[in-house]
């Protein structure tokens, strides 16, 4: 896979991801009534979906800053992760497994684009100046 290509594939997801968990957290933030009755029939708090909203747009905002913030968009796709594998449980717990479908879905396409990520901006690890 050529460097073109791996760009198209991370941006297309990150854009994906990005309106996908942006529109999450706009409404999460605005008090969207079908996301905050999912929120709280999964036995969330109304304080905890407030700070999810704000992570959440905040990672959009790394996510989709191109080429810089790269430690913190490692935490932004960890974020991401555990956001989704906790809804992920929780729908299949409360609300049954074709509930957590649109999960499934997340997983897959934040898999694909951090794999993007790791092969446009490779870790090096170096030993700090004494």
């Amino acid at each position: 896979m050529n460097l073109q290509t791996t760009k198209a594939i991370y941006w297309s997801g990150a854009i994906f991801i990005s309106l996908w968990f942006g529109a999450s957290g706009f409404f999460e933030l605005t008090r969207n009534p079908l996301v905050w009755g999912i929120t709280q029939q999964l036995g969330y708090p109304a304080h905890f979906i407030y700070i999810l909203g704000v992570c959440k747009l905040t990672g959009v905002v790394v996510l989709l800053t191109p080429g810089k913030l790269l430690r913190l968009k490692e935490w932004v796709f960890a974020g991401i992760f555990f956001d989704i594998a906790f809804a992920f449980f929780s729908k299949i717990a409360v609300l049954g497994f074709a509930a957590a479908i649109d999960a499934v879905v997340a997983f897959t396409a934040i898999s694909i684009t951090y794999i993007m990520f790791r092969k446009l901006y490779t870790a090096s690890w170096q030993k700090a100046a004494a």
